[in-house]
């Protein structure tokens, strides 16, 4: 066997170390290139947002909910923006990659047709208007303050101080009832009396005592009728109108005159009546 004297597997390492570097650091320059465009692109979406939700709220004519509604799409559009700058920053050519967009976005419509009638329900509640940031409402199965309605979901705070995500189909697809959209409400509440109790009497006393509950509505008096009769005995209506900012007060504030007022008076506690037959001899 003849050896080739002058061949040295040593004389390879210059030219791949020269492959390497002519690869490897130009890729890590564009890497680095292409994060930098990121972190600076994303700094500045945020800022133009900030700028966009400061010019909409500065003209006083468009609603909360309206404004985060716009300013969501708005920086959803500019992050698929700054994502086709970064692949073309990378050489991948952005018309091939619009068009393979499309057709994923064909696709992903037809696997996740819930996600776009949540989208296509987010747009009617904002042209429809059933309610707006801030409201109290009960709808898709939920009640609680409205904090926020975005593309897909709409965030409400619930009278236990949870955050409740309801999707738009289910919000828009059920009945929405806005407590916030008339200037009061009522209170109903209900007095049960024994089927001894003189009923005109009781009716006078508690329409008097229901005028001290603070926080009605100023122009609504009160009502305080017969409602129905049980078997315990007859059952007066009491129902206070209040702002919805003071309802839960008056709820419990009415509650306890019910209880204070006929126990002051000596109205008797109402019984079960239980009737006792005796089994066949």
């Amino acid at each position: 066997m003849c050896l080739n004297p002058s061949f040295n597997h040593f004389d390879t390492v210059p030219l791949n170390a020269s492959i390497l570097a002519a690869i490897v650091v130009p890729f890590v320059f564009k890497l680095l290139g292409g994060l930098a465009i990121w972190v600076v692109g994303g700094w500045l979406i945020n800022f133009a947002m900030k700028l966009a939700r400061r010019a909409m709220a500065g003209g006083g004519n468009l609603d909360p909910s309206l404004i985060l509604y716009l300013v969501n799409i708005l920086a959803a559009l500019l992050k698929v923006i700054l994502v086709v700058s970064i692949l073309g920053f990378f050489g991948v050519q952005t018309a091939s990659f619009a068009a393979l967009l499309a057709g994923a976005g064909l696709a992903i419509g037809a696997a996740w047709s819930g996600m776009l009638a949540n989208f296509a329900a987010g747009v009617f509640l904002m042209i429809n208007r059933p309610f707006k940031v801030g409201d109290f409402v009960t709808g898709g199965g939920v009640t609680g303050v409205v904090e926020e309605i975005d593309m897909f979901v709409t965030i409400i705070r619930s009278l236990e101080n949870v955050r409740l995500v309801v999707p738009n189909g289910k919000m828009f697809g059920d009945t929405i009832e806005n407590f916030s959209t008339n200037p009061y409400r009522r209170v109903d509440l209900a007095a049960q009396l024994d089927i001894t109790a003189d009923v005109g009497k009781a009716i006078a006393l508690l329409k008097e005592g229901i005028k001290a509950v603070p926080n009605q509505y100023p122009g609504q008096e009160a009502v305080v009728e017969l409602l129905e009769f049980t078997e315990r005995g007859p059952k007066l209506a009491v129902r206070p109108f209040v702002n919805n900012e003071h309802y839960w007060q008056v709820y419990f504030d009415t509650n306890r005159m019910i209880f204070q007022v006929l126990s002051k008076a000596g109205f008797p506690v109402p019984r079960l009546p239980v009737h006792m037959t005796s089994a066949a001899n």
